[in-house]
């Protein structure tokens, strides 16, 4: 039997059968599920969805009398009355260069830490702090602009930048999951230490530039046991921080390593650490390929079954934006157009630059397009691949590269 209620009325135990609202309103891949314990509660009650429908031949019904709920679920509701405040959303240009600098610091923090660890010494984490501290303020200001530029790195900087773009993609996707300031800060502290590991890994097997061998792909594989033992040894981390670090290879169907972990095993963090590891390493050019355009790699993600956790993936795809900043997309008019920035009320509305007409196979005068304005007669038709043709400069056209720049 079927029965909508307001989402404030939900409790662990009850089966959400639907939303009284389409997908894009809500983070949830499955509109179907067996809500099982107090975070996936806390995503439903942060949904921005008012009310959903259960079906009580499933799940628990709702009581006439308040339930009983475990301290865990208890602090969930508590936290959901006094929301925590955000910074008001800045103009990209304005974050840009302020990302650009924090970016090239956390670099620069993350080459040390790793120099220390391959001499042997002792972890310090004490400067993460400040970074994730920094990184949150930014992401809170503008997501797009830290996002966008860690994503930019050559084969030099990539183990160091990978965890930087890690972190901020993690903060990222907890304040789209409803994290609340703490929440975020582990998560982003997470994401810089999760690939720690490598700094213990053979630099000829690690910077190969090209495929692994099988031998090669099972020493490559204990770096997040490495990771673990050294942040378990001594660095002031939380336990959600190391559980990211050893888990964040793990795959939802139990094919992952190094423990073959199945979703109900894997805590929140580290299938959260496992989608952001990825998307940001098959988009980063390494020596041996050239990384995905954005919304290419959103689109080969979803077809990896039993890889992410569906409703942690869509999540995602909200954070960063369905054609993420960068992304190179063909209007319905034929034009070519790079995206700026994102709409968060509009995930297919997003900020473009036209710059090119396929009709004409020439250049055009850049132009700056909100789709989202009741105005806009254009709109994105596709995703366009980039190699197709090979544009030198689909950086510069959102400023990534001036942003770059301008911080050294």
């Amino acid at each position: 039997m079927l029965k909508k209620v307001a989402v404030n009325q939900l409790t662990v135990g009850m089966f959400v059968h639907g939303f009284d609202a389409s997908w894009h309103k809500h983070p949830f891949w499955r509109s179907q599920f067996l809500i099982k314990d107090p975070s996936r509660l806390r995503e439903v009650r942060t949904s921005g969805i008012p009310h959903c429908w259960i079906d009580v031949s499933k799940g628990l019904d709702v009581s006439t009398e308040k339930p009983q709920q475990p301290a865990a679920a208890a602090a969930v509701v508590d936290s959901e009355a006094t929301p925590q405040p955000r910074s008001e959303r800045v103009p990209l240009a304005d974050e840009l260069e302020r990302a650009a600098r924090l970016r090239a610091r956390s670099a620069q923090a993350m080459r040390r830490m790793f120099a220390e660890v391959r001499l042997g010494n002792a972890i310090e984490a004490g400067e993460c702090v400040a970074l994730v501290d920094d990184v949150v303020e930014s992401i809170n200001r503008n997501p797009d602009a830290l996002l966008s530029l860690a994503r930019l790195k050559n084969a030099d900087e990539y183990t160091y930048l990978h965890s930087v773009a890690v972190c901020a993609l993690m903060v990222a996707l907890g304040r789209q999951l409803g994290l609340d300031d703490a929440q975020c800060r582990e998560a982003g502290m997470a994401g810089m230490l999760h690939d720690l590991g490598k700094a213990a890994m053979p630099q000829d097997v690690l910077n190969k530039p090209g495929k692994l061998t099988a031998e090669e792909f099972a020493i490559i594989k204990q770096h997040p046991v490495r990771g673990y033992e050294m942040l378990l040894a001594g660095a002031d981390v939380s336990e959600g921080v190391m559980d990211v670090c050893h888990h964040h290879h793990e795959r939802v169907d139990g094919t992952g390593y190094p423990h073959g972990l199945t979703a109900d095993g894997i805590s929140l963090l580290a299938r959260m650490g496992a989608v952001c590891d990825v998307y940001d390493a098959v988009t980063s050019d390494r020596p041996y390929k050239a990384g995905w355009d954005p919304a290419q790699a959103l689109a080969q993600m979803a077809t990896w079954k039993g890889h992410f956790d569906t409703t942690i993936f869509q999540s995602f795809v909200k954070s960063i934006g369905i054609y993420p900043t960068g992304s190179l997309v063909r209007m319905r008019s034929g034009r070519l157009a790079v995206v700026l920035d994102q709409n968060p009320s509009a995930l297919t509305k997003p900020r473009v630059k036209l710059f090119f007409s396929t009709k004409a196979g020439l250049p055009l005068k850049p132009q700056i397009l909100d789709l989202a304005s009741p105005h806009a007669v254009d709109r994105i038709e596709a995703r366009e691949p980039p190699e197709n043709w090979n544009f030198p400069y689909l950086t510069e056209l959102w400023d990534g590269d001036a942003a770059l720049k301008q911080a050294r």
